[in-house]
């Protein structure tokens, strides 16, 4: 078996704690690993990492890349050069798995589930390669618990095999609709998991979808799995329910056996955690005095509250959102006003955590930003250099060797070091203490992107 994990996101509906450069995929919400990781775990019950391809947009390769490598070196990443929502993503997959191995049963699944009962997923895995090895796509649903109207909803007919026959794919409903299909029993809440041969998947791309499927044919992939933009550009955005799923006749259901949460909210969020007497969830420093059933989270302040019911209240370095549980899914509403109006809140962090250490942005304006580097012992930066912008570093804690232009200097606490525009540069840390480095950034460009990479030690290259 072969499988595909997709891994793009905007990062949208936990926000603040999800951004654009960091969606919720790549957070860690349950325990040690992220939920790409523990997603990449599950799948290696049935399969070796070296045949899981991930697919992800290009502003997080770097990032998924990294987290994958951690803990399978063999892991392949893809990247989308924009996105175009799961169809054309599934597809280049596809494509990808039939180039390197030809065709075989392949399982897709998003990044950003949360599963714990693994063995009963694999029960439910092995009922849906049954259908698969009979032709059919498989779409895994879950037996509904309650009105949800935040997901789409999958039609049955008759039983087949270990599954039944899908009758029809609906939107997400109104509470009443929700309710009629909770009492008629036959209807399942879409997971967005797949299953079916590679041969199959395309034979139905080339007959819903030939606008992508005709594209393939001269899909190559990069040394990096890169997709080339000239090919992505011409597929349309769309889903694989609206090109594949909801036009095939010969689609089957297997009834998930496992819990599942999609998180697509913090209200999700809250009921996956362990409350409290008071039906709380909290996270940092919190206080509360006469709170009932809500969830609070601090990142890094103090967070005191009283007299509330029923609220979420998120705080992060940078922002503090607010609502009440029941309207966490309008938390996306919130997401789209503010990259409306250009907030950086979208898009990262004020921390940012990367592989050498992290990096914490205090101030920017036009043409310039500051922030503080820490840099962990024996670890360093990769080798870069910037089309837009020249650097100071001015050394806080610690000491530092610095590579400029193919010297090397060793900095120390209370000096600084100019590093030019265009100029090859890394910050180095092979001693024994953290070190710790104010860098002002000045150019006519300031963004992360606006790095050259020529040799890192993480494979970020």
């Amino acid at each position: 078996m072969k499988a595909i994990i997709l891994a793009g996101g905007s990062g949208s509906r936990l926000w603040p704690l999800s951004r654009e450069m960091y969606p919720k995929q790549l957070l860690k919400i349950d325990n040690n690993l992220s939920l790409l990781q523990s997603t990449f775990a599950r799948l290696q019950m049935f399969t070796p990492g070296k045949d899981i391809v991930a697919i992800t947009n290009i502003k997080n390769y770097s990032d998924v890349k990294l987290q994958l490598n951690a803990i399978a070196p063999s892991a392949i990443t893809i990247a989308e050069p924009l996105g175009k929502n799961t169809a054309p993503a599934i597809a280049c997959s596809l494509e990808y798995l039939k180039q390197k191995n030809g065709d075989d049963i392949v399982i897709i699944v998003p990044s950003d589930h949360l599963i714990k009962n693994s063995s009963a997923f694999a029960e439910t895995v092995n009922d849906a390669k049954k259908l698969s090895e009979e032709g059919y796509i498989v779409t895994f649903g879950v037996e509904p618990s309650y009105p949800e109207t935040g997901y789409g909803y999958i039609k049955t007919k008759e039983k087949i095999g270990s599954g039944f026959l899908v009758d029809k794919f609906v939107e997400k409903p109104d509470l009443k609709t929700a309710e009629k299909y909770l009492a008629g029993g036959s209807y399942y809440w879409n997971s967005g998991i797949f299953m079916g041969k590679i041969s199959v998947f395309l034979e139905q791309y080339a007959k819903y979808a030939p606008e992508i499927y005709e594209e393939l044919k001269e899909l190559k992939f990069s040394d990096d799995n890169k997709i080339e933009y000239s090919i992505y550009e011409n597929m349309p955005s769309i889903s694989i329910d609206y090109a594949i799923m909801e036009k095939s006749d010969n689609i089957a259901l297997v009834k998930l056996k496992s819990d599942w949460n999609d998180l697509g909210s913090w209200q999700a969020l809250y009921d996956a955690k362990e409350k409290d007497e008071d039906g709380n969830v909290t996270s940092g420093k919190v206080i509360l005095d006469n709170v009932k059933n809500s969830f609070i989270y601090s990142q890094k302040e103090l967070v005191a509250v009283s007299g509330l019911e029923d609220v979420i209240i998120v705080e992060t370095e940078d922002a503090i959102m607010a609502c009440k549980r029941n309207n966490s899914q309008d938390v996306k509403k919130l997401f789209a006003k503010l990259k409306d109006q250009s907030s950086e809140t979208v898009q990262l962090h004020k921390t940012v955590f990367r592989p050498w250490g992290y990096y914490t942005c205090l101030n920017s304006g036009e043409g310039y930003l500051t922030k503080t580097i820490c840099v962990m012992p024996k670890h360093k930066l990769s080798l870069q250099s910037h089309n837009h912008r020249s650097e100071h570093w001015v050394v806080l804690e610690g000491k530092a060797l610095v590579i400029l232009e193919d010297k090397e200097y060793v900095v120390e606490a209370g000096d600084s070091i100019d590093i030019p525009l265009k100029a090859k540069h890394s910050l180095q840390n092979p001693y024994d203490k953290e070190l710790k480095v104010i860098e002002v950034q000045k150019g006519d460009y300031i963004s992360e992107d606006d790095i050259i990479r020529y040799n890192d030690i993480y494979g970020r290259v």
